[in-house]
């Protein structure tokens, strides 16, 4: 079957059941531009196609930064990799804004805060109806995929997976206690290691989740981050940590320990990704330029708490791995689109009068620097030979048919409503 129209021409064929035929295209795309490679390089693009779950035929024309009216009569479809958000808490979806006027101890700490308060309340059913809501909408929005930091132990992490298997986003699910298993006499003495009981909760985790991370390092005392370490890495699990979102989590872990929360992240839990270094330091900065850390950035949501923004720039200038994030559900919906646009324009006002930076390197925050972290099938660029993951723009809109710079339109331009399909492996989750 085929579908076309006048900014659209895709043509889906059913696969042949003839004996020893060669498969036939799934999805096929015509006289299109595609941000090509892990440069993401706009190229007119004579024809895309899939074959089951891979870009099986990718016929490159020459370079095209930018559009006019009469290439516009040619095609003006741009296919680019598909998104992975780095930082979710899709759990907390279903209160979007209740936090507004709250500090971020009122909102969002355990136990008492706001969000804790709430998602106690909230029945199975329910629940899983908001969460599954919410993934629909990012495969609208151009995810394919995100990092989500689940609340509620084990219970939590299988709501998510329910949720993920029903709409096909991809959901790498870390998990965490559902109750602290320290008191505060506890982690102010910094000996103790984890019970019994907190070992039995951390190996249910696992058994549901890709891996672990706590809100903070001063949850937990120096043993039980050494043998959450040993746990993880046993099982082959991601460790992820939220680490100077504000000048408190230093402090704290520096009055305890004598040392700031991200160096005894490094030291102790060696996590393979790091949130928010909202108010990173040169220091720390160097510190995680020197071990190439893959950092997810999430600028939307420390502007709505009321933090300082990241140094974005400083960071673009390191050997970090910078990844993108829309943080919770409770505070921003998981729009890739609006989190791109608001750190372009940030890290161009921290860069001032410069060509810093290239929006391509902006972009590379939710695409093409997802390899680092997850490896595997998970490429964030375009080629022949690889994963049929990517988004369909439709740039025939007014505010995009006469784009001058097509990533730079991407980044700062485009939403929701210019997505004509978002496809995973080859399975369309949005669009026709």
């Amino acid at each position: 079957m085929g579908l076309e129209s006048p900014h659209l021409a895709i043509e889906c064929h059913v696969t042949s059941a003839l004996p020893h035929s060669n498969p036939l295209p799934m999805l096929e795309f015509t006289d299109c531009v595609v941000l090509y490679g892990p440069e993401l390089e706009p190229h007119w693009c004579d024809r895309l196609s899939v074959t089951t779950d891979t870009i099986t035929r990718l016929e490159l024309g020459p370079p095209c930064l930018s559009f006019d009216e009469l290439s516009l009569t040619r095609g003006a479809q741009v296919i680019l990799p598909a998104f992975y958000n780095s930082h979710t808490h899709m759990g907390d979806s279903c209160l979007p804004d209740g936090a507004t006027g709250m500090t971020l101890e009122q909102g969002f700490f355990r136990p008492h805060g706001y969000k804790y308060r709430e998602l106690a309340k909230q029945s199975e059913a329910e629940h899983l109806r908001h969460i599954t809501a919410h993934l629909h909408y990012m495969a609208r929005t151009g995810t394919v995929g995100h990092i989500d930091f689940r609340e509620q132990g084990a219970y939590g992490s299988e709501l998510l997976r329910r949720a993920s298997a029903e709409t096909g986003v991809r959901s790498i699910v870390l998990g965490q206690f559902n109750e602290l298993p320290f008191s505060d006499a506890q982690l102010r003495e910094n000996q103790a290691p984890l019970s019994d009981a907190a070992l039995a909760e951390l190996a249910a985790v696992l058994a549901v989740a890709d891996g672990f991370s706590e809100s903070t390092m001063n949850d937990l005392t120096d043993a039980a981050w050494v043998q959450i370490r040993e746990m993880t890495e046993a099982q082959g699990k991601l460790r992820a940590i939220h680490c100077l979102e504000n000048d408190g989590y230093r402090e704290v872990s520096l009055a305890v320990t004598g040392r700031g929360d991200l160096e005894r992240a490094l030291d102790l839990y060696q996590p393979h990704l790091v949130i928010h270094a909202t108010v990173a330091n040169d220091a720390e900065i160097a510190l995680m330029s020197q071990h190439r850390v893959n950092v997810a950035l999430n600028p939307r949501a420390n502007a709505n708490l009321g933090l300082p923004l990241p140094p974005i720039a400083k960071l673009l200038e390191s050997n970090a791995n910078l990844l993108l994030g829309t943080d919770n559900g409770l505070l921003n919906s998981p729009n890739l689109f609006a989190e791109l646009d608001f750190t372009y324009k940030v890290a161009k006002s921290q860069y001032g009068d410069s060509i810093r930076p290239d929006p391509r390197e902006i972009l590379k925050m939710v695409t093409t620097n997802v390899r680092s972290l997850l490896g595997g099938d998970t490429y964030g660029y375009l080629e022949q030979g690889l994963p049929a993951d990517f988004v369909v723009l439709d740039f025939t809109q007014p505010h995009l048919r006469a784009s001058r710079h097509i990533p730079a339109s991407i980044v700062t331009r485009v939403t929701p409503a210019d997505v004509l399909a978002t496809v995973r492996q080859g399975k369309v989750l949005f669009g026709e």
